[in-house]
Order: structure tokens, then C-alpha cells, then sequence
């Protein structure tokens, strides 16, 4: 049977056109990934590779919990067995072969650790249909935030100096999300800065407020940090200073079209993690390597000449 195609008033077809929704919903959590122009499907392989292993490594607890939980005792988290993979195999081949066998098996990825109970995957990729940004959405038990920072700190290890991804660039987490108005952006606050900010006895501390666009018009900036500066200091009754070079805690948002993204970052974004740059954190492990003298240059010269005699 042949297709039944609509028609207009003069005669020619009207084609149908699939709709792909490229914003984010309220309330989602979730990490944005920058990358390299036109590598948006492999930077999201590499990087939704990396997510599956740490949620293992660091949720183990929760998702056998999230097992034990399940009504029917079957189970409600499904995870997908891997082989390890053995240190001997490792050294047989060189930094690039590991790294295209990587690649080679990311090219028809799909994120495997789901909530069967709800039929929903902890990780997820949404496609923004944006170039060079990728978005993982995140489902408990992950914490956008404390994720990012723990897998951060891991690829910045010395002793690891694997290039895990080739095209991945900055990650940005986001703890919760509203609609773009003032209204929601006070909403959002309430729910995600007061455990960082308004503890009982909180000693105060610095903090600046840095706000990402992309493809985003709808609020004034100076407008939406003047709000945030003012809710964090309880409009002047906390001691908590705005610090924008020296802060102790950065309060980050990313507005991309009506959606604005919250979280809230430690000082060592800055100083240490490259402000979660996971190229730059390769660059400079690599380069701290070629610059740290050997045990025999650094050692005084009195004694090299010792053991040499």
C-alpha cells in the first residue's frame, strides 16, 4: 500500500517533519560536556564510557541498596558485566592502540545501568542538536556535582597518565534546573544553595557567581547575579564576601535557551582542576612530568660524585 501524502491548496506535497526537542525540562539534573567542532556523538561515547565505570565505582552501595529494594527481589538496577581489563594486557600495547580500541568500542554505545523498577537509565544523553555541546542527564543516585568533582580528581591523578578522551573539553555540572524567569531563579535558589551557604554555625567564606550563556537572551545577567549575591548573604545579614578572583565557593550557571542550570563548585575548580578543563588536566600532568627532576638530577652534587667514586 503506498503512502498517503497530504497535499496543499495548490497541489504540492506537504512533507512531515520529525520535531527534536533540543531544550531541557525543569528540574533536570545533569552534566554538560564541551567538545571538539563536529565530534558531538564520539565526545558523548567517550565520556558516557567514563560515567558508567565510576557510577559502578562509586555507587556500588547505592545501586545494591536500589537491588535489594526492588518488590519483586529480581533486581531493579541492570548492569552490564565487563571484562577487566588486566595490567599485563595493558602493557603490551602502546598508549594509542588502548586508546583506538577505546574509540573502536564506543561507536555503537549505549549506556547500559538502568532503573528497571522505573524503566529509566541513570545516564543519559539528551541531544541538544548544538555544536560542540553535549548534555548527560542524571537520575539518583548521582549527584551531579560531587560526581563530577570525585571523576575530576581521578583524571588528574600524576600516577595516571592515560589520555582517557580525545575530544571531550570542559565538564559542568548542574545539581537542578528551572524555567527562565526570576520567579523560577528564586525557586532554584531555595533548593540548591542553602545546604552550601546557610548552615547552622557556618563560618563565612568567599564566593563569586558565574553565569555561562549559550543561546540564551531571555534574563539580564547583572540582574540575575545581583538576585543570587543577595540570597547567599541573606540580603547583608550573613558575613559571607563576594570574591571574584580569591573565592571559596563559586556559584555556577549555565542558561542555554529557556533553561537555567545551577550548581555549586570548592575553590579547587580554580586552582587545582583547571576549572574541570579535562584537556587542560592532561597538558598538565604531562607537562609537571617532563619538568620534575629524576632522583639522581636532583640529588646535591656532593653525593653524585660520592657514588661515583
Amino acid at each position: 500500500m503506498a503512502k498517503r501524502s497530504r497535499k496543499d491548496s495548490k497541489g504540492g506535497i506537504v512533507k512531515r517533519y520529525k520535531v527534536v526537542k533540543s531544550t531541557l525540562d525543569p528540574n533536570t539534573s545533569g552534566i554538560y560536556i564541551t567538545c571538539a567542532r563536529n565530534k558531538e556523538k564520539a565526545a558523548a561515547s567517550e565520556i558516557l564510557s567514563i560515567f558508567e565505570e565510576k557510577v559502578e565505582e562509586y555507587y556500588s552501595d547505592e545501586l545494591n541498596a536500589m537491588n535489594s529494594a526492588s518488590p519483586d527481589g529480581s533486581g531493579s538496577i541492570e548492569i552490564e558485566s565487563k571484562e577487566p581489563v588486566t595490567t599485563e594486557s595493558k602493557k603490551e600495547i602502546s598508549i594509542e592502540e588502548e586508546l583506538q580500541q577505546e574509540l573502536e568500542g564506543l561507536k555503537n554505545h549505549k549506556t547500559t545501568i538502568v532503573d528497571t523498577k522505573k524503566n529509566k537509565p541513570i545516564l543519559e544523553q539528551l541531544d541538544l542538536q548544538t555544536e560542540c555541546l553535549v548534555f548527560v542527564k542524571t537520575r539518583k543516585p548521582i549527584v551531579p556535582e560531587k560526581f563530577v568533582h570525585r571523576i575530576i580528581r581521578d583524571l588528574a591523578d600524576p600516577h595516571d597518565l592515560r589520555k582517557r578522551t580525545r575530544f571531550v573539553q570542559k565538564l559542568t555540572p548542574i545539581t537542578d534546573s528551572c524555567h527562565a524567569s526570576m520567579e523560577e531563579l528564586a525557586k532554584l535558589c531555595e533548593r540548591v544553595l542553602p545546604q552550601h551557604f546557610h548552615k547552622e554555625e557556618m563560618v563565612p567564606v568567599k564566593f563569586a557567581v558565574e553565569i555561562n550563556k549559550r543561546n540564551f537572551s531571555t534574563m539580564d545577567k547583572m540582574e540575575m547575579i545581583k538576585y543570587i549575591a543577595g540570597f547567599v548573604g541573606k540580603q547583608g545579614s550573613l558575613e559571607h564576601k563576594v570574591d571574584l578572583k580569591n573565592y571559596d565557593k563559586l556559584v555556577l550557571l549555565q542558561c542555554f535557551k529557556n533553561n537555567i542550570g545551577m550548581c555549586v563548585v570548592d575553590k579547587d575548580y580554580r586552582t587545582d582542576y583547571k576549572k574541570y578543563n579535562v584537556q587542560e588536566l592532561f597538558e598538565m600532568k604531562h607537562k609537571n612530568k617532563e619538568t620534575t627532576p629524576t632522583t639522581a638530577e636532583s640529588a646535591p652534587a656532593s653525593t653524585q660524585s660520592n657514588t661515583s667514586k
